[in-house]
């Protein structure tokens, strides 16, 4: 059986022999230098049951390279946490460690609020 493509909408079948799909996904950025990145280091507890979250916005570049830096942060600060929707989220109010690690990593970062 054919591996079907998920995303396809609208065409269902062609009779054209040179017929390619076209799909509307976005191509990633290439992922800027650190010191040109800047990032944002707040915290929030809006939608989480009181709970504190240390968000960190901003990043410029491909997930694979966004995942990594969370999985660094996550490492270096000792806490869970997940990378979602271009923004990393820590457990716990950790501004103030998450924003020396990524100052320490060459990052131009700032605390937000």
């Amino acid at each position: 059986m054919a591996k079907q493509d998920k995303n396809r909408t609208g065409v269902v079948y062609s009779t054209n022999p040179d017929f390619e799909y076209q799909s509307n996904e976005e191509v990633e950025q290439d992922t800027l230098a650190p010191s040109k990145q800047d990032l944002r280091v707040a915290l929030d507890t809006k939608m989480r049951a009181g709970k504190q979250v240390t968000l960190i916005s901003g990043f410029i570049g491909k997930s694979q390279d966004l995942e990594n830096l969370g999985k660094k942060l996550k490492t270096k600060c000792s806490v869970g946490g997940t990378v979602k929707d271009g923004l990393i989220v820590l457990q716990g109010d950790f501004r103030e460690k998450a924003l020396k690690v990524l100052l320490d990593e060459g990052y131009k970062a700032k605390r937000a609020n």
